[in-house]
């Protein structure tokens, strides 16, 4: 059905697209019907106490408020990560300010964090005992003009106390480079600043990941890699999210005059494929697969899933591909998956970092 929808819903604007498809699954999700079963043995995983029916989830940016936890888990994720979410609400940047690349199968977006804050998206997670997958929440500092250095750390810090007694596990968006001031968390010095403060707060601790940004197109920085995984690790963080969006417009098929136009923004989808890949493989070797790896970047077919998770990740999440490929993109990859362990005659554990 929905390649007879996306025509429809590419004459719109790809934010007014975004939420007309949010307030379709929120009318879907409350009415009876079909459930996708979007598992097998040889995919289930338990990761951080946390039982994953199969590996493929949302990634933040899709829900950034909760709205359609229910929706997730009927297409078949194995879990959904939502946000990202700040302290306060924001109303973020601008409008327009999310665009389609279709000749690169991509996305830029220069949202700037816009949410409903902390408190009114806790109220919108299920608790646990009725939760059939598991939540995680991505948070980030309120974007405004002024909060930098240690503001933004205590701002950073009241999110993690709000939101961690009601998430499977959190994520620290650290490298979102669609804030106010441009700045991120995304240094050795400001990323062990804000994992003090934030284990410091003595709130109820869930599993902690931390979210890098790609790493730029010439090349990965191993050094800067390296001596952030290894904060984070002296930290005790629970896991990494490899990755964010980049800045760049590196190797795009899109003119650049349309790139002119739309301008700044952070990029998604089919071009991030290879780069979030190495980062995965360079932070399983660094941590020598003793950290799960969530891997998000381009992912929009079961070889694409399958290269991620030979590389490092037991997780993955997917945004951008599904716009493009509609939701039954899950149930695609899930079971290209299971088709492909089943060939090989392995549980999924056993394959990842395979190739790193």
């Amino acid at each position: 059905m929905y390649r007879w929808i996306r025509p429809i819903l590419f004459k719109l604007d790809a934010e007014t697209a975004h939420r007309l498809a949010l307030g379709s699954a929120k009318v879907i999700q409350v009415l009876p019907g079909f459930t996708a079963s979007t598992t097998s043995a040889s995919l289930e995983q338990e990761i951080w106490g946390l039982r994953f029916q199969n590996p493929v989830g949302i990634a933040a940016g899709l829900d950034k408020n909760a709205e359609c936890i229910p929706y997730w888990t009927r297409i078949g994720c194995g879990f959904s990560e939502i946000g990202s979410v700040s302290a306060d609400a924001a109303p973020g940047n601008p409008r327009p300010r999310a665009f389609r690349l279709p000749l690169d199968r991509a996305l830029v977006n220069r949202m700037g964090l816009n949410n409903d804050g902390a408190e009114v998206v806790v109220r919108r997670i299920p608790p646990p005992r009725r939760r059939v997958t598991p939540i995680g929440v991505n948070i980030v500092k309120t974007n405004r003009d002024g909060l930098t250095g240690a503001a933004a750390i205590d701002d950073f810090c009241e999110s993690y106390r709000i939101i961690t007694p009601h998430a499977d596990y959190v994520t620290l968006n650290v490298s979102c480079p669609n804030t106010e001031d441009g700045r991120t968390f995304e240094d050795p010095a400001s990323l062990d600043q804000l994992l003090s403060a934030i284990i410091a707060t003595g709130a109820k601790k869930q599993p902690l990941l931390v979210k890098f940004s790609p790493p730029d197109p010439e090349g990965l920085d191993t050094r800067k890699y390296s001596e952030l995984i290894s904060v984070a690790l002296a930290h005790e963080v629970d896991g990494f999210v490899a990755t964010n969006t980049a800045p760049d417009r590196a190797g795009l098929t899109t003119a650049q005059e349309t790139l002119d136009r739309i301008g700044q923004g952070g990029l998604s989808g089919e071009p991030l494929a290879d780069r979030s890949t190495r980062l995965i493989r360079f932070i399983y070797s660094e941590t020598e697969g003793r950290v799960p790896i969530i891997g998000v970047g381009g992912i929009n077919s079961g070889d694409e899933a399958l290269r991620k998770i030979r590389a490092g990740a037991s997780l993955l999440q997917i945004y951008t591909g599904l716009v493009y490929e509609g939701p039954r993109l899950i149930g695609r990859v899930v079971r290209a998956l299971a088709r492909y362990l089943e060939r090989e005659q392995k549980h999924l554990t056993e394959i990842v970092g395979a190739d790193a």
